[in-house]
């Protein structure tokens, strides 16, 4: 069990867990000359049942609050020390904000330097705690009178705290592995030793871990939990990694930074959060109203953008953005503290409910409904409601990711939704029942109304259809959905194009004979340098006007693309030529697609090869970089030939 002490500067914190454990938390040169703490210090009270105590003593005066915080995030129990001569004091008031703030439920109250006061004015301190903690979650915690000085009480207290220890329940390491680093150091023969409160999961020695959000990857060489070398360590340890890798340094890493799950490590610096404004704060919280964000051990600037209304007014509790200076390593439901941006005082805190948030669209129905359900705890409660009320496809796994899930867990709620899951080569996203039921008809009626507005074409381009279908789909899981059995028998995919599985488009007989004549020249040898509509007209005797007209229906049917102004291909050729273009790209050393090589394969001229490239950035399918060009993937059937 991990106890945090918390209180006002000089009301004998360091005293306290010294008298406790026999362990001097004060570490550091200028800790000692001063006589107050400064950074976080440790302690460790080994227990009869081989269970360790582990002692976290955070500084009191207001220029280390934001030390506090750090060393308040993950404790199990917090130890609120009040001086009895001084009483309740500033810094009193705001480490007890601070623990509400970061959810603490368990909790004892040490009424220390009683050997310094009479009996009157412990009562009178005491009535005093009482008072101040009524409206707070140490409102029923016990007050435990004490002397470091003459060790009275001190038995009472800890045995209190061992009785709290063999109480609490043990943490579920269910999830993956996080541990919020704040300390960092080397040691002689050791190397890199990072320190921190595991937050989630279970590491071993050996382990793969990423250092987030720097990014650095690492292997554990060894580890202690309550400063006992272990082979594992598992959530709610203090824990310390002797981590090895390459680029790896002390100064490569920062109190702040996340060891982590290499799965986890994505950084984020725009989040959607639940925040309550003290009601001792003076100002209103306005967009874009600047704070400093401690999260864990990590602190960095933010602004805050109010999602419910314009303002959010001291007291109250409502849903904000977070927009970040810098990236944060971070999970949905940890908890945060929000100071001005002097440092000077706590405004408030909350919990983290999205770490993907939108920058646009951030008030609409919609989104506020996916709030609601991200704001659950339960993943499977959070995830059907998400299936429900979101507008665009779940990514399965960067849901679980954010929740820090393990593999188990999110196939568990998988099972037990049953969604619908299309798996792309990136990622698996899902649907819910009634999203998928909306979906299906939505194709089906915008289908139905572009074919009753343009009959004479072939269909609806498929990605202006994927993006007015709701819920949204990526390239590639939309063309999935379209082959899924509630489509399937309905619908045709048609290269670029969707159509009903009824809608038959079809020349006209006249048109058809001049198609018999057209085709021929536009395939074979010359494929790949085909004849422009004035060289067709002239060499059948047909009109410009004509042979352009029958081509811009053959385009509409899908059996010729028209690259540049009256220059078209057969679609046969140009998916021939997309697949020509994917082949140079895969047997280039760099990976890119250029013009001489494609011009060469195609033995069409660079001018001409020029045209067909240019008309393949047109339709998104290739990314271009200069001169240098490399194909989207998902895009390589685009122009299959119609079926």
């Amino acid at each position: 069990m991990i106890v945090g002490t918390a209180g006002h500067v000089d009301h004998g914190k360091t005293s306290l867990v010294r008298a406790l454990t026999g362990v001097d938390g004060d570490r550091l040169k200028e800790e000692k000359v001063r006589g107050i703490t400064i950074d976080l210090g440790f302690a460790y009270l080994p227990l009869a049942d081989d269970q360790i105590l582990g002692f976290i003593d955070v500084p009191g005066h207001e220029r280390f609050v934001h030390t506090m915080v750090a060393g308040a995030a993950g404790i199990d129990i917090a130890l609120l020390v009040v001086a009895a001569d001084d009483g309740v004091m500033p810094q009193t008031r705001e480490h007890l904000a601070i623990l509400d703030l970061l959810g603490t439920r368990r909790s004892v109250i040490a009424l220390t330097k009683i050997d310094m006061v009479t009996a009157e004015r412990l009562a009178e301190v005491t009535a005093q705690i009482r008072d101040v903690t009524k409206a707070s979650a140490l409102a029923t915690a016990d007050i435990l009178p004490v002397s470091s000085a003459t060790g009275d009480g001190i038995d009472a207290l800890r045995e209190r705290l061992m009785a709290e220890a063999r109480s609490l329940e043990e943490r579920s390491h269910a999830g993956r592995f996080r541990l919020a680093v704040d300390r960092v150091f080397t040691l002689p023969g050791i190397g890199l030793v990072v320190t921190g409160i595991v937050l989630s999961g279970v590491v071993h020695v050996r382990d793969a871990v990423t250092v987030s959000p720097p990014g650095l990857n690492a292997r554990v060489r060894s580890l202690h939990a309550q400063n006992r070398p272990v082979e594992t360590a598992r959530a709610g340890d203090r824990c310390a990694l002797n981590l090895t890798g390459d680029g790896l340094a002390k100064d490569a890493i920062h109190r702040g930074d996340m060891v982590v799950d290499p799965l986890l490590h994505a950084p984020t610096m725009r989040l959607d959060a639940r925040l309550h404004l003290l009601a001792s704060e003076s100002k209103l919280i306005e967009p874009w109203f600047a704070v400093r964000l401690h999260h864990g051990a990590a602190e960095v600037g933010a602004h805050v953008v109010p999602l419910e209304g314009q303002h959010l007014r001291p007291g109250r509790t409502a849903d904000v953005q977070l927009v970040l200076d810098r990236p944060i390593a971070a999970a949905v439901g940890d908890r945060f503290v929000l100071r001005d941006v002097s440092a000077r005082r706590t405004m408030g805190g909350g919990q983290l409910i999205d770490l993907r948030a939108p920058e646009r669209h951030r008030r609409t129905p919609v989104r506020e409904a996916e709030r609601a359900a991200m704001r659950l705890d339960d993943p499977e409660r959070s995830l059907a409601a998400l299936l429900d009320a979101s507008s665009t496809a779940r990514d399965l796994d960067a849901f679980a990711r954010d929740r820090a899930l393990s593999a188990a867990t999110l196939e568990a709620v998988i099972a037990s939704l049953s969604p619908l899951v299309f798996e792309t080569g990136d990622a698996r996203v899902a649907i819910g029942a009634m999203s998928w039921a909306h979906f299906v008809t939505a194709v089906i009626e915008r289908l139905e109304g572009f074919h009753t507005a343009y009959p004479d074409r072939q269909g609806m381009a498929r990605e202006g259809l994927r993006k007015v279908v709701k819920p949204e789909l990526s390239p590639s899981a939309f063309a999935m959905a379209l082959q899924h059995a509630d489509l399937s028998g309905r619908v045709r995919l048609d290269g670029a194009f969707v159509r009903l599985a009824s809608h038959v488009m079809q020349l006209s007989p006249a048109h058809e004979r001049q198609w018999a004549a057209v085709a021929p020249l536009l395939g074979g040898e010359a494929r790949f340098r085909p004849p422009r509509v004035r060289d067709i007209g002239r060499e059948l005797s047909i009109p410009e006007a004509d042979v352009r007209q029958l081509l811009k229906l053959a385009t509409r049917m899908g059996d010729v693309d028209e690259i540049s102004h009256d220059h078209f291909f057969l679609r046969t050729t140009v998916h021939e030529m997309l697949q020509i273009a994917a082949d140079i790209e895969a047997t280039d050393v760099e990976g890119w697609l250029t013009a001489a090589p494609f011009r060469d394969r195609l033995d069409c001229g660079r001018k001409v090869a020029i045209l067909i490239l240019e008309f393949f950035d047109r339709h998104g399918v290739m990314l271009k970089r200069g001169t240098l060009r490399r194909i989207q993937p998902r895009y390589l059937d685009l122009f299959a030939p119609t079926t």
